[in-house]
Protein backbone atom coordinates (compact mmCIF):
# COMPACT_ATOMS: atom_id res chain seq x y z
CA UNK A 1 0.00 0.00 0.00
CA UNK A 2 3.05 2.63 0.80
CA UNK A 3 4.57 1.60 -2.91
CA UNK A 4 0.97 2.58 -4.53
CA UNK A 5 0.50 5.72 -2.63
CA UNK A 6 3.39 7.15 -2.41
CA UNK A 7 3.22 9.55 -5.04
CA UNK A 8 -0.79 10.17 -4.66
CA UNK A 9 -1.10 10.41 -1.14
CA UNK A 10 2.50 10.24 0.57
CA UNK A 11 1.30 11.23 3.54
CA UNK A 12 -1.07 7.68 3.72
CA UNK A 13 1.58 5.98 2.50
CA UNK A 14 3.73 6.66 5.39
CA UNK A 15 0.79 5.78 7.77
CA UNK A 16 0.82 2.15 6.33
CA UNK A 17 5.07 1.83 6.86
CA UNK A 18 4.31 3.07 10.21
CA UNK A 19 1.58 0.82 10.64
CA UNK A 20 3.91 -2.19 8.88
CA UNK A 21 7.32 -1.08 11.33
CA UNK A 22 5.16 -1.72 14.61
CA UNK A 23 4.33 -5.52 13.44
CA UNK A 24 7.78 -5.86 11.76
CA UNK A 25 10.41 -3.33 12.73
CA UNK A 26 13.44 -6.10 12.01
CA UNK A 27 12.61 -6.84 8.24
CA UNK A 28 14.68 -4.73 6.03
CA UNK A 29 12.34 -3.86 3.40
CA UNK A 30 10.65 -2.52 5.92
CA UNK A 31 12.51 -0.02 7.62
CA UNK A 32 13.68 0.93 3.99
CA UNK A 33 10.33 1.91 3.12
CA UNK A 34 9.38 3.87 6.22
CA UNK A 35 12.92 6.07 5.54
CA UNK A 36 11.30 6.30 1.85
CA UNK A 37 7.92 7.83 2.96
CA UNK A 38 9.33 10.00 5.38
CA UNK A 39 11.77 11.18 2.99
CA UNK A 40 8.79 11.70 0.82
CA UNK A 41 7.05 14.31 3.95
CA UNK A 42 10.29 15.85 4.47
CA UNK A 43 11.09 14.19 7.47
CA UNK A 44 14.76 13.73 7.20
CA UNK A 45 15.82 13.00 10.63
CA UNK A 46 13.47 9.93 10.58
CA UNK A 47 14.42 9.26 7.06
CA UNK A 48 18.32 9.24 8.17
CA UNK A 49 17.40 7.14 11.05
CA UNK A 50 15.55 4.48 8.92
CA UNK A 51 17.68 4.41 6.26
CA UNK A 52 20.68 3.80 8.56
CA UNK A 53 18.70 0.94 10.15
CA UNK A 54 17.50 -0.76 6.70
CA UNK A 55 21.56 -0.38 5.90
CA UNK A 56 22.98 -2.31 8.87
CA UNK A 57 20.35 -4.97 8.69
CA UNK A 58 20.63 -5.72 4.84
CA UNK A 59 24.30 -4.58 4.08
CA UNK A 60 23.21 -3.12 1.31
CA UNK A 61 24.17 0.76 0.21
CA UNK A 62 21.12 1.33 -2.51
CA UNK A 63 19.56 4.33 -0.85
CA UNK A 64 22.70 6.23 -0.06
CA UNK A 65 21.89 8.63 -2.10
CA UNK A 66 18.69 9.50 0.34
CA UNK A 67 21.03 9.37 2.92
CA UNK A 68 23.03 11.95 1.91
CA UNK A 69 19.71 14.12 0.89
CA UNK A 70 18.67 13.52 4.26
CA UNK A 71 21.87 14.61 5.92
CA UNK A 72 21.40 18.18 3.59
CA UNK A 73 17.70 18.01 4.95
CA UNK A 74 18.88 18.23 8.30
CA UNK A 75 21.09 21.22 7.36
CA UNK A 76 24.32 19.15 7.72
CA UNK A 77 25.86 19.20 4.07
CA UNK A 78 29.69 18.76 5.56
CA UNK A 79 28.35 15.12 7.29
CA UNK A 80 26.64 14.41 3.70
CA UNK A 81 30.15 14.42 1.63
CA UNK A 82 31.53 11.88 4.59
CA UNK A 83 28.71 9.88 4.51
CA UNK A 84 28.98 9.29 0.36
CA UNK A 85 32.69 9.66 0.41
CA UNK A 86 32.48 6.60 2.66
CA UNK A 87 31.01 3.99 0.22
CA UNK A 88 32.71 2.56 -2.71
CA UNK A 89 30.92 4.03 -5.57
CA UNK A 90 32.48 1.87 -8.26
CA UNK A 91 30.67 -0.97 -6.18
CA UNK A 92 26.98 0.61 -6.68
CA UNK A 93 24.40 -0.14 -9.19
CA UNK A 94 25.15 2.65 -12.21
CA UNK A 95 21.13 4.42 -10.81
CA UNK A 96 22.33 4.47 -7.63
CA UNK A 97 26.01 5.82 -7.99
CA UNK A 98 24.09 8.42 -10.53
CA UNK A 99 21.65 9.43 -7.90
CA UNK A 100 24.60 9.82 -5.65
CA UNK A 101 26.35 12.16 -7.61
CA UNK A 102 23.26 14.61 -8.16
CA UNK A 103 23.09 14.48 -3.94
CA UNK A 104 26.63 15.05 -3.31
CA UNK A 105 26.20 18.12 -5.96
CA UNK A 106 23.80 19.34 -4.09
CA UNK A 107 25.98 19.14 -1.27
CA UNK A 108 28.99 20.81 -2.46
CA UNK A 109 26.18 23.37 -3.85
CA UNK A 110 24.68 23.89 -0.25
CA UNK A 111 28.31 24.76 0.75
CA UNK A 112 28.54 27.45 -1.82
CA UNK A 113 31.28 25.20 -4.02
CA UNK A 114 29.78 25.39 -7.07
CA UNK A 115 33.07 24.06 -9.30
CA UNK A 116 33.18 21.35 -6.99
CA UNK A 117 29.63 20.55 -7.64
CA UNK A 118 29.62 20.27 -11.47
CA UNK A 119 32.76 18.14 -10.74
CA UNK A 120 30.78 15.97 -9.05
CA UNK A 121 28.30 15.49 -11.92
CA UNK A 122 31.72 14.70 -14.14
CA UNK A 123 30.78 11.15 -14.72
CA UNK A 124 31.05 8.60 -17.64
CA UNK A 125 27.03 8.56 -17.60
CA UNK A 126 27.08 12.50 -18.38
CA UNK A 127 27.10 11.41 -22.28
CA UNK A 128 24.56 13.67 -24.14
CA UNK A 129 24.17 11.35 -26.83
CA UNK A 130 23.03 8.21 -24.91
CA UNK A 131 19.82 7.94 -23.07
CA UNK A 132 18.86 6.07 -20.14
CA UNK A 133 16.92 5.89 -17.01
CA UNK A 134 18.93 7.86 -15.09
CA UNK A 135 19.75 10.24 -17.97
CA UNK A 136 17.21 12.88 -17.91
CA UNK A 137 17.74 13.63 -13.75
CA UNK A 138 21.49 14.00 -14.43
CA UNK A 139 21.23 16.20 -17.09
CA UNK A 140 18.90 18.64 -15.18
CA UNK A 141 21.12 18.70 -12.38
CA UNK A 142 24.24 19.28 -14.54
CA UNK A 143 22.40 22.22 -16.10
CA UNK A 144 21.03 23.66 -13.19
CA UNK A 145 25.11 24.17 -11.89
CA UNK A 146 26.12 25.28 -15.23
CA UNK A 147 23.52 28.67 -14.35
CA UNK A 148 24.59 28.84 -10.96
CA UNK A 149 28.03 29.15 -12.49
CA UNK A 150 26.90 31.97 -15.17
CA UNK A 151 27.57 29.26 -18.41
CA UNK A 152 23.95 30.10 -19.70
CA UNK A 153 24.75 28.61 -23.10
CA UNK A 154 25.99 25.50 -21.75
CA UNK A 155 22.80 25.22 -19.51
CA UNK A 156 20.68 25.73 -22.26
CA UNK A 157 22.21 22.81 -24.05
CA UNK A 158 22.21 20.33 -20.93
CA UNK A 159 18.50 21.45 -20.23
CA UNK A 160 17.52 20.83 -23.90
CA UNK A 161 19.31 17.39 -23.42
CA UNK A 162 17.41 16.78 -20.50
CA UNK A 163 14.44 17.19 -22.66
CA UNK A 164 14.98 14.98 -25.45
CA UNK A 165 16.08 12.15 -23.01
CA UNK A 166 12.94 12.18 -21.37
CA UNK A 167 11.41 12.03 -24.45
CA UNK A 168 13.34 9.50 -26.00
CA UNK A 169 12.77 6.88 -22.83
CA UNK A 170 9.04 8.00 -23.07
CA UNK A 171 8.68 10.23 -20.30
CA UNK A 172 6.74 13.38 -19.81
CA UNK A 173 7.42 16.44 -16.93
CA UNK A 174 5.02 14.74 -14.57
CA UNK A 175 6.78 11.59 -14.62
CA UNK A 176 10.01 10.71 -14.08
CA UNK A 177 9.73 7.12 -13.97
CA UNK A 178 11.23 4.71 -17.27
CA UNK A 179 8.86 3.01 -18.83
CA UNK A 180 9.35 -0.47 -19.68
CA UNK A 181 8.10 -2.44 -22.21
CA UNK A 182 7.35 -5.91 -20.49
CA UNK A 183 7.06 -9.13 -22.59
CA UNK A 184 3.22 -9.96 -23.53
CA UNK A 185 2.65 -6.64 -23.62
CA UNK A 186 1.84 -7.22 -27.21
CA UNK A 187 -0.47 -5.10 -29.56
CA UNK A 188 -3.80 -6.31 -29.11
CA UNK A 189 -3.87 -7.97 -25.59
CA UNK A 190 -5.52 -5.29 -23.69
CA UNK A 191 -8.14 -4.47 -25.91
CA UNK A 192 -10.60 -5.44 -24.13
CA UNK A 193 -12.24 -2.88 -21.86
CA UNK A 194 -12.21 -3.52 -17.90
CA UNK A 195 -16.21 -3.88 -18.03
CA UNK A 196 -15.98 -6.18 -20.81
CA UNK A 197 -13.03 -7.95 -19.36
CA UNK A 198 -15.34 -8.45 -15.87
CA UNK A 199 -18.10 -9.43 -17.66
CA UNK A 200 -16.06 -12.17 -19.16
CA UNK A 201 -14.78 -13.37 -16.34
CA UNK A 202 -18.09 -13.46 -14.74
CA UNK A 203 -19.09 -15.41 -17.25
CA UNK A 204 -16.14 -17.92 -16.96
CA UNK A 205 -16.46 -18.33 -13.78
CA UNK A 206 -20.24 -19.19 -14.15
CA UNK A 207 -19.20 -21.89 -16.83
CA UNK A 208 -17.38 -23.44 -14.31
CA UNK A 209 -20.00 -23.35 -11.45
CA UNK A 210 -21.84 -24.96 -13.93
CA UNK A 211 -19.60 -27.50 -15.21
CA UNK A 212 -18.56 -28.35 -11.21
CA UNK A 213 -22.44 -28.76 -10.66
CA UNK A 214 -22.42 -31.45 -13.48
CA UNK A 215 -19.77 -33.40 -12.11
CA UNK A 216 -21.03 -33.30 -8.53
CA UNK A 217 -24.41 -34.83 -9.98
CA UNK A 218 -22.47 -37.07 -12.34
CA UNK A 219 -20.82 -38.74 -9.01
CA UNK A 220 -23.66 -38.85 -7.27
CA UNK A 221 -25.55 -40.94 -9.42
CA UNK A 222 -22.64 -43.43 -10.05
CA UNK A 223 -22.60 -43.69 -5.96
CA UNK A 224 -26.16 -44.14 -6.04
CA UNK A 225 -26.06 -47.06 -8.72
CA UNK A 226 -23.29 -48.80 -6.81
CA UNK A 227 -25.28 -48.97 -3.79
CA UNK A 228 -29.08 -50.07 -5.02
CA UNK A 229 -29.88 -54.01 -4.51
CA UNK A 230 -30.13 -55.84 -8.05
CA UNK A 231 -33.11 -56.97 -9.55
CA UNK A 232 -34.52 -60.17 -8.57
CA UNK A 233 -35.01 -61.10 -12.23
CA UNK A 234 -30.97 -60.94 -12.83
CA UNK A 235 -30.65 -63.30 -9.92
CA UNK A 236 -28.97 -66.16 -10.62
CA UNK A 237 -30.85 -69.48 -9.56
CA UNK A 238 -29.63 -70.74 -6.44
CA UNK A 239 -27.77 -73.49 -5.78
CA UNK A 240 -29.99 -76.96 -4.50
CA UNK A 241 -29.76 -76.90 -0.47
CA UNK A 242 -27.51 -80.07 0.48
CA UNK A 243 -29.34 -80.82 2.92
CA UNK A 244 -32.45 -81.80 0.72
CA UNK A 245 -30.12 -83.59 -1.64
CA UNK A 246 -31.69 -87.72 -1.53
CA UNK A 247 -29.62 -89.57 0.63
CA UNK A 248 -27.72 -93.22 -0.95
CA UNK A 249 -29.26 -96.29 -0.12
CA UNK A 250 -27.44 -98.62 1.95
CA UNK A 251 -27.16 -102.50 -0.07
CA UNK A 252 -29.24 -104.17 1.85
Amino acid sequence: MAAQLIDEDPELAHKHALAASRRAGRIAIVRETLGITAYALGDFALALRELRTYRRISGKDDQIALMVDSERGVGRPDRALETGRAVDRDALPTPVRVALAIAMSGARLDQGEAELALGELQIPELDPDRAFEWSPALFSAHAAVLEDLGRDEEAAFWSARAEVAAEALGMNEDDEDEIFVEDGMIEGEFDETPAEAEAEAEAEAEAEAEAEAEAEAEAEAVTTDEHMPADESDAPASAPDDSEAEAPKEDS
